[in-house]
């Protein structure tokens, strides 16, 4: 118990002494890309393309972020021409996200371990909450009116999506609109992402970071994090955590 202590006593100093808690949605507030990978093979089919991502394939394929990103490069990888119009990417999309939605509705993909717990005493805090996140803002309401309700967005102070800003992650640029957003400064907020990108795209903006690892990610490099964790729930069930209020 005590190594279990001395191990979160990085994670208790990084959460109290924030103003504000900046989450990331895919892999960190759920496991999304799972549901992700199969609604674009579900799209391909549907727009008569032989393509299969498989899980191998789309842990690769998501070192690119952004969806349409990730199919433009991969018809660049196949080395087919032409390229796939805008109006073919744009459909794709579509048809991907409507059947990502028509997943997540399901019921199929609960918060992480530990997130609503975090979220709860963050509020008790008096700790401010945001999102910046490469995915689209329908995505993140079709996740969030799902787990935590259709007002979700209420609680939270900011939410940056992929569409808010000209570059995604690891570009710093939802990370810098965030903290415009809340009108904070940098080191007054704490990143929780789950990738090397979000790593990258936090610390670029000077944004201490704490990284639960996740599904398609949990071999990247996190030696720049502030804090490294398997999930939330180490710090749900972190008193210290739980009951202080965060430093001033």
């Amino acid at each position: 118990m005590q190594a279990e202590a001395l191990a979160l006593a990085p994670a208790d100093e990084l959460i109290r002494r924030a103003a504000a808690l900046i989450f990331d949605v895919d892999g960190t507030l759920a496991e999304t890309e799972e549901l992700h990978r199969q609604a674009f093979n579900h799209a391909f089919a549907r727009h008569g393309l032989d393509w299969q991502w498989d899980r191998a394939l789309y842990k690769d394929l998501l070192r690119i972020t952004g969806g349409k990103e990730r199919m433009r490069a991969y018809h660049a990888r196949l080395g087919i021409a032409p390229p796939l119009s805008d109006a073919d990417i744009t459909e794709l999309h579509r048809i991907k996200t409507a059947h990502y939605a028509g997943l997540i509705e399901t019921g199929c993909c609960p918060l992480r371990p530990g997130v609503i717990e975090v979220l709860d005493a963050a509020k008790a805090r008096g700790q401010r909450l945001a999102i910046a996140t490469t995915t689209s803002h329908g995505n993140i309401d079709a996740l969030l009116s799902q787990a935590l309700g259709p007002g979700w967005a209420t609680g939270f102070d900011a939410i940056v999506a992929g569409d808010d800003v000209r570059h995604k992650k690891p570009a710093p640029d939802v990370y810098v609109e965030t903290l415009a957003r809340l009108k904070l400064g940098a080191a007054d907020c704490l990143a929780i992402e789950d990738s090397a990108n979000g790593l990258i795209a936090a610390s670029r903006a000077g944004i201490p970071v704490l990284i639960t690892r996740s599904m398609f990610f949990a071999d990247d490099d996190f030696s720049a994090a502030g804090c490294v964790l398997d999930d939330l729930s180490e710090l749900a069930a972190n008193p210290k955590v739980a009951k202080q209020p965060h430093a001033q």
